[in-house]
């Protein structure tokens, strides 16, 4: 029987990923990477897996953790930036204890990016020669009711150094199914990249304009200066890695080509990807 850790799988995306793979027909072993198994079993409950102990910052976990592992879905958090430090361990580690194959859930662009984190990563996992699957979702819907959520709900406004930048979207509901998807059906995705991104692009004006109507609200869209940014998000005891990776995501793609969407969910689960207007709608409690 084939063997799948999910990492993050308490996260947004980690969640969505084990809801997708509990509710389709497959016969694979999947275990929940947590870092606290008391606490965060309850979390994992309602799912058909079981439960590991991992801690992305305690590297004494990675080794037990992927002890006969044949899939690893890996992916980044966000507070977390130092790839030497705790990516290059855990890739060595699956190497050293023959992981089959590893997930990795990028970011669309990533090849055009070299100093975000994510592009390192990626490096890693093609050094190791481990078989691999790199998916590159767009940005993500649920940004709203998470990074973006007490701007949007206590401020009423967008606040990000985005310009007129044009971004491709995605649901991290449809992004959980692809992958999902993909791990249970590992031998048609062997070293393949995948954009991952619905039918839209959108700026965050035509976004905040998008909320307005969902939410029958006004919600006003601010591009600040980068450094009027950093300091307002100090400010508001954001940690200074995760400013500048909002920073990386948001204000670097005014000097980049505009993002293309892509079929990838519809090839892969044969429906239409989420729309924005559907996202606020089926969200519209969490994002007043």
């Amino acid at each position: 029987m084939t063997t799948i850790l999910i990492t993050g799988a308490t996260g947004n995306i980690g969640m969505e990923v084990l809801n997708a793979l509990t509710n389709m027909s497959h016969q694979s072993a999947v275990y929940a990477g947590v870092r606290d198994i008391g606490l965060d079993s309850k979390k994992t409950a309602k799912f058909k897996v079981g439960n590991i102990h991992f801690d992305f910052t305690d590297n004494k976990t990675y080794k037990p953790a992927l002890q006969n592992i044949d899939i690893l879905f890996l992916l980044r958090p966000p507070q977390i930036s130092n790839v030497n430090l705790y990516f290059k361990p855990l890739i060595d580690i699956a190497k050293q204890l023959s992981v089959k194959h590893i997930v990795f859930l990028s970011v669309q662009g990533v090849e055009k990016s070299k100093i975000i984190p994510h592009h390192k990563i990626e490096q890693l996992i093609l050094e190791s020669k481990i078989p691999y699957t790199f998916l590159r979702p767009a940005y993500f819907m649920q940004n709203f009711t998470t990074t973006l959520h007490d701007d949007l709900v206590n401020k009423k406004r967008i606040y990000l150094p985005a310009g007129n930048s044009k971004f491709t979207l995605v649901d991290v509901s449809d992004v959980g199914e692809v992958t999902a998807k993909i791990l249970t059906e590992i031998k048609n995705h062997v070293n393949m990249s995948y954009e991952v991104t619905s039918n839209e692009k959108l700026t965050f004006s035509e976004m905040a304009f998008k909320l307005s109507n969902g939410l029958n609200r006004i919600i006003n869209y601010i591009s600040p200066g980068l450094f009027s940014f950093y300091l307002t998000k100090r400010r508001e005891n954001i940690p200074a890695a995760l400013i500048i990776v909002m920073i990386m995501l948001h204000y670097l793609p005014r000097f980049q080509k505009e993002p293309q969407t892509t079929n990838c969910i519809k090839n892969i689960l044969k429906r239409e990807p989420k729309s924005f207007d559907q996202f606020i709608t089926e969200n519209k409690t969490n994002l007043c």
